[in-house]
């Protein structure tokens, strides 16, 4: 955590504020954010997982824009969100996407084979796999009024909101530059197959059960490619 604190820390672009939500940690960790010093704050409790504790932080955050880092993430460098926010016309868009660069073992074949570098879009190919990360994309504070993460999908939850957004015609600008640096060993990197479940059952929750047997074919595919790859 401290790694991912240092990196936002040590931003060039000081018009933020940190809400980190703890899901009940050791007194160590507690006493650690409980040093920190403005403007950092912290809520510790028991939460229901990661999209509860996001969701906490939705509501507790007063910026223009909402963005979303895990505790082993870090931003890419010291200037990024200058960069990101360097254009005052940054400020129209309800999304600001851009790309990450992924640290670890898993999922590397989906990955620039150099650079772990993944590409970001918001096209119809969102119907396939999720073309945004939270690391990677800032949220307009204003889409939240209505609507949050959905915790019936637990692992996925991004994905919903992310094709939600899309389906509804809000707006994404694409940025090509790095934003943060993650690992990919996460649960959503794990292959197992109820993940891809519950990827078929987001995208009928968004669309229609008529095209269930389509997306069940599509997740089929990218589980048996994923399975042979790790084997």
């Amino acid at each position: 955590m401290q790694k991912c604190l240092e990196s936002i820390k040590q931003q060039t672009f000081k018009n933020y504020e940190v809400w980190i939500i703890d899901g009940g940690s050791s007194i160590e960790t507690q006493n650690y954010l409980g040093s920190l010093e403005k403007p950092f704050y912290y809520q510790s409790r028991v939460d229901k997982g990661i999209y509860d504790a996001m969701n906490k932080g939705i509501v507790l955050s007063k910026g223009e824009y909402l963005y979303f880092l895990g505790s082993d993430d870090e931003l890419f460098n010291e200037n990024i969100l200058a960069t990101v926010f360097a254009e005052e016309s940054s400020t129209e868009n309800t999304l600001i996407a851009g790309k990450v660069i992924y640290e670890g073992n898993k999922s590397a074949f989906i990955y620039n084979t150099k650079k772990k570098l993944k590409d970001v879009y918001w096209s119809k190919f969102m119907w396939v796999r999720n073309g945004l990360h939270h690391q990677s994309t800032f949220y307009k504070r204003e889409i939240f009024d209505t609507i949050k993460y959905d915790l019936k999908y637990p692992v996925l939850s991004d994905y919903w909101l992310n094709l939600y957004l899309f389906k509804n015609d809000f707006s994404c600008k694409i940025l090509d530059l790095p934003i943060a640096k993650c690992s990919s060993d996460g649960v959503s990197k794990s292959g197992d197959w109820t993940i891809y479940q519950e990827e078929i059952n987001l995208k009928i929750d968004l669309s229609n059960k008529f095209f269930k047997p389509l997306f069940y074919i599509i997740a089929k595919t990218k589980y048996l490619f994923r399975k042979q790859l790790n084997d």
